[in-house]
Order: C-alpha cells, then sequence, then structure tokens
C-alpha cells in the first residue's frame, strides 16, 4: 500500500480512537454533577468538552512518553511502521467499543498501550520491542500507585468538608453549597482529562509521522497534530458516553454534592499532577479511586469491595485483550495491502454491530441517563442518616 495513503489512514483512526477516548471518559468528569442535580446533562457535556479541549493545549509531556518511550526501535527493537500503528490502534478502539456497549468504565488509556504493545510483539515475533523499564515507570506503577492516592486525598477531602459543616440542631449545614462547587471541581477533571488523554492520541500520530519519515524529532509535537487531536476528543465528550455515564452516575446518586466535590478535586489535582511528570495515567482509574475514598470518608457510607474489585478485574482485562486484538491485527498486516483490508472491514464491522447491538439493547441519552441505577455504579453505597432533631424549650 502506498505509504501516504498508510499514513492519512492511521491519522484517521487515531482521531477516532481519540474520539472514543472522548466520549468513553466523560463519566469521569461529569457523572457525579449531572448525579446530584449540579448541571444539566447537556449542558455537563458540552461544558466539558470545551475544557478538555483547552486541556489538550497546556503540556505534551505525555506524548513524547508514548512517541519516544514504550516501544523500542532499531537494534534490539522492532521497525515501527504505519502499519503495526494500525494494527495497534485497532486494538484499542475495538476494546474501547465493547467496554462502551456493556457500559464499562474501563481504560482507554491501557487499551490503546495494550494494542501497541500487541502489535509490536508480533511485528518482531519477540518481546524485546517493548521497553519494559518504561512501561513499568510511566504505565504500570502510576497505575497501580495513582489511585489509591486519589483515593487518599479524596477520603481526607471529605472528612475535611463534612468537619467544616458539621450539622447542629435547628441549624443548616450548607452542604448543598458544595452542589455549586462541583461545577469547578467537575470542570478541572475535564481540563485535567484534555490534558492527559488527548496526548496519548498526539503521541501515536507522532509516532506515525516518524516512522514513515515525515517527521525526525521525537521531542516535538506539531501544532496541526495538537489542534486535531483536541477538537476530535472534545466532539467525542460532547456526544457525552451516556451508557458510562449511567454506569458511574445513576450508580452515584445517593452521594452527597460534598463527596462529589471532594473526589472530583482529588481526581484532577492527581492527574495534572501525573501530566506535568509524563505519567500517562488512567482517568477512569483514578476517578474511581477518588470515589471510594470519598465514600469511606462519609460517615454511614459503606463500600461493597465485591462490586470494586469486579471492576478491577476489568481493568486488568484491558492491556492483555487489547494487545490479543492488536497482534492479530498485526499478523493480518503481514499479508501486505490485502491484511491491511481485511483489519479495516473487519474494524468496521465491529463498529457498526457494536453500534446496531446499542439501539437493540436500549438507546441511552441526555434524558435517560439517570432513570436506573447500573450495578457496577454501586461501589459505594450510602446510607440515609437520620434527619436532625429539633431541640424542644422546657
Amino acid at each position: 500500500m502506498d505509504l501516504t495513503l498508510i499514513v492519512v489512514l492511521v491519522i484517521a483512526l487515531a482521531l477516532f480512537f481519540d474520539f472514543t477516548n472522548g466520549f468513553h471518559d466523560t463519566a469521569n468528569a461529569m457523572a457525579t454533577p449531572i448525579a446530584t442535580g449540579a448541571m444539566k446533562p447537556k449542558v455537563a457535556v458540552g461544558l466539558a468538552a470545551i475544557l478538555n479541549l483547552v486541556g489538550a493545549f497546556l503540556s505534551t509531556a505525555v506524548a513524547l512518553t508514548i512517541s519516544g518511550g514504550i516501544i523500542k526501535e532499531g537494534s534490539g527493537g522492532v521497525l515501527i511502521t504505519p502499519e503495526l500503528i494500525f494494527a495497534g490502534l485497532i486494538g484499542a478502539i475495538v476494546w474501547n467499543m465493547a467496554t462502551w456497549l456493556f457500559g464499562l468504565p474501563s481504560s482507554s488509556s491501557h487499551a490503546l498501550f495494550g494494542g501497541l504493545i500487541g502489535a509490536a510483539v508480533v511485528g518482531a515475533w519477540s518481546l524485546d520491542p517493548v521497553d519494559w523499564i518504561v512501561l513499568l515507570d510511566k504505565v504500570i506503577i502510576p497505575a497501580l500507585l495513582a489511585p489509591v492516592i486519589a483515593g487518599f486525598i479524596a477520603y481526607t477531602a471529605t472528612k475535611l468538608a463534612y468537619a467544616i459543616t458539621r450539622r447542629y440542631d435547628s441549624r443548616p449545614d450548607g452542604r448543598d453549597g458544595f452542589r455549586y462547587g462541583q461545577i469547578f471541581s467537575s470542570s478541572l477533571v475535564a481540563l485535567a482529562h484534555g490534558t492527559n488523554d488527548a496526548q496519548k492520541t498526539m503521541g501515536i500520530i507522532t509516532l506515525t509521522l516518524i516512522s514513515a519519515g515525515i517527521q525526525t524529532d521525537a521531542s516535538v509535537v506539531q501544532p496541526w497534530v495538537i489542534i486535531s487531536c483536541g477538537l476530535a476528543i472534545a466532539l467525542g465528550t460532547y456526544m457525552g458516553g451516556w451508557r458510562i455515564i449511567k454506569t458511574l452516575g445513576t450508580g452515584l446518586t445517593d452521594v452527597k454534592p460534598a463527596q462529589g466535590f471532594a473526589a472530583e478535586t482529588s481526581t484532577a489535582a492527581t492527574i495534572l499532577a501525573s501530566s506535568h511528570l509524563g505519567f500517562a495515567l488512567s482517568t477512569t482509574q483514578v476517578a474511581s479511586g477518588s470515589v471510594i475514598g470519598s465514600g469511606l470518608g462519609r460517615r454511614g457510607s459503606t463500600v461493597r469491595w465485591a462490586t470494586a474489585g469486579r471492576i478491577g478485574v476489568g481493568w486488568v482485562l484491558t492491556l492483555p485483550s487489547a494487545a490479543i486484538v492488536g497482534g492479530i491485527a498485526a499478523a493480518l498486516t503481514k499479508l501486505g495491502t490485502i491484511g491491511i483490508i481485511i483489519d479495516a472491514a473487519a474494524g468496521v464491522v465491529v463498529i457498526v454491530g457494536i453500534f446496531w447491538q446499542s439501539r437493540r439493547s436500549g438507546e441511552v441519552t441526555a434524558s435517560n441517563v439517570t432513570s436506573e441505577v447500573a450495578a457496577s455504579g454501586e461501589a459505594v453505597k450510602i446510607k440515609r442518616n437520620p434527619k436532625p432533631k429539633k431541640k424542644v424549650s422546657l
């Protein structure tokens, strides 16, 4: 296949992945404020889309980690070609679409890494192309630590919020004010999401340009790449990803505004710090850790560890599952043009099939996103406290 044509195809596929990333991960920022009534659904995703776009321009550290870090080239590595990147993107998109269908809050980031790793390993028929030290240092360890750190911050912030607004008889506690604070905190999460997640696609496109000989400097992300990736993730965010918002948001309707504010603030702080350091975190995992931490921080709440464990299993399966699909797609690219055509056709069939199945299983929109409680959103269950009793004067 003509080099220019495959490069264009890979860039288009990368932007489509960026689009799926947007609607897949919108819930991380906006599920809780939608559930608490802080913002209306369409207003929330519209604001998130704008802030995702702005966030894409704030940093390129994560993009450079992807474009020049995880996959080794040359001696002891693999010759990265646009075909292999194409195969890796197929693996990431298929997993993103499958988890979207089931409303599963999985990691788009790990799906991307898994797809690329699977394609690189099959491309070289060896494990050598993967820089396991970079993967461990920049992806695996942050993935393990970030949810715990975010959860601890959310736990502490929730305790502090409830201590400051301690309820007394005959006096309002003022906690409804946190609902307005959620507008700010959820906006900060959306900004952080754009800062971290849009860069991953920037890194993929930059890697494609380098592998095709169009760009030589791996330390530079071209302006048109930043703009196009920012627009793609913003458009995906505006589409809403209502299925995953329903999973996370409607299962958290009993989470109080103070908890939502604490969880969102800790999520944003963790992601922005990681973006500055070049860590490619999963916003889904960080947000989930924050929600659990805020649940532990509120008296009367209990964490359903069995449900949290099932969500954790989904996270563990993401990278290897995407790697398997990416590896199969990479094996087909070895057939040449016909293999790429088969990959593209199979990808289109899977995507169309998933959309068709989503219509059959019931469409989720802004109008019904909060109508039911999804099982995987019940990681935190809140017991209602009795209303305070008024003192009786004698």
